[in-house]
């Protein structure tokens, strides 16, 4: 009987690439699994098809082969190409799917030395803003695991070394083989470090790491915004025997300021002024966010609520050199507490006052009158 097509068999065509290939293989095998289908022959006997195929195609030579010659390249040696038969590539079924799926079944292939990444950390900062204005630099104290200084991070005490594992022989996983498919788990002599301490350091306990506190010195770049993150690489928890550090995400939060609200790189503030102030115009100083102070003049007739903008006078813009603006709103103050003579001077300023003076309310009631009547 003759066997059928490698390429019918996986359904693809003559110029399927590397990529289409295996896509095509993995979703063929994962629909004809034995452990999908359980006691089914068909689908078993359809599951070694699609190996045996993908053995021919997934290798370039044997492909060329098989393109020229057929199932005859590999038969009784014959052919050009003077292979040994399908079942004799040297890549088993297990080796196969390692490849294909070892990501999603947590397959680890090539020895572990037991070296594990260190966590990374949190540390939350507040600062002003002003020194978000200007920058600073923050020293900061954080509880952490550091190398052990007894053992240099390996975890074993001096003058010894760690051993391979003999039951993975270093591989940190065990491979048990269930009919034709291999199963890996974690090694549990090591628990898949590869690795086993016989002589633990007694500074650490065999973890090749202590807590220690540390003091970092951190720079904390001018025009920073709230909610900013900062990546300090390899400042973090130190890793098991010996292995890398994590890094330290510094989260920044500004407290709120008693004058400015911040949008972004812009700065708004408020600034009383007094009815004559507002009436007649006058000059106001108004503080700035380096700790200096501006000149701001308010024109006469100004009414509450108006924005006075100053260019460039707000918040670096971070990695810039550009600075936001600075909007200040002015707020007519309405006069409190006033004595008999300050009361009758307003009521002689408001008989001498006309629509001229008060355009706005003159307006608003006019409308009103031209409503009503309607």
């Amino acid at each position: 009987m003759s066997k059928k097509d490698y390429y019918e068999i996986l359904s693809v065509s003559r110029t399927v690439t590397e990529v289409e290939l295996k896509s095509a293989f993995r979703k063929a095998a994962m629909v004809h699994h034995p452990d999908k289908n359980p006691g089914d022959k068909a689908a078993e006997a359809k599951f070694k098809e699609l190996n045996e195929a993908y053995q021919v195609l997934s290798d370039t030579q044997k492909r060329a082969a098989y393109d020229r010659f057929g199932h005859a390249a590999f038969e009784n040696g014959g052919g050009q190409g003077g292979f040994s038969g399908a079942e004799g590539f040297g890549a088993s079924m297990a080796d196969i799917f390692d490849d294909l799926f070892g990501g999603m079944m947590g397959g680890a292939r090539g020895r572990r030395d037991g070296r594990e990444r260190g966590s990374d950390l949190r540390y939350n900062l507040e600062i002003g803003l002003e020194e978000a204005f200007k920058g600073k630099t923050s020293t900061i104290k954080l509880p952490t695991s550091v190398s052990c200084e007894q053992c240099s991070g390996t975890g074993a005490k001096a003058g010894s070394k760690p051993k391979t594992c003999s039951t993975c022989a270093g591989h940190g996983r065990v491979r048990a083989q269930q009919g034709f498919f291999a199963v890996e788990r974690t090694c549990p002599t090591c628990q898949g470090r590869g690795e086993i301490i016989e002589n633990p350091c007694s500074g650490c306990g065999g973890a090749g790491r202590v807590t220690r506190e540390r003091t970092l010195s951190v720079n904390i770049p001018a025009g920073v915004e709230d909610g900013t993150r900062i990546r300090l690489a390899g400042e973090g928890e130190a890793g098991l025997r010996g292995g890398p550090a994590g890094d330290l995400y510094l989260f920044l939060s500004i407290k709120p300021h008693g004058f400015y609200q911040r949008e972004g790189a812009d700065l708004y503030g408020r600034v009383p002024v007094s009815m004559v102030q507002a009436a007649t115009g006058a000059e106001v100083r108004v503080p700035t966010i380096d700790g200096g102070e501006v000149k701001i003049k308010v024109p006469e007739g100004t009414q509450s609520g108006k924005q006075i903008r100053l260019k460039a006078k707000g918040m670096p813009v971070m990695r810039s050199r550009d600075f936001g603006d600075l909007y200040v709103q002015v707020d007519v103050e309405t006069p409190q507490n006033l004595t008999r003579r300050q009361k009758e001077l307003l009521a002689e300023f408001e008989k001498e006052s006309s629509h001229s003076t008060h355009p706005e309310s003159a307006g608003f009631f006019s409308r009103m009158k031209d409503l009503w009547g309607a």
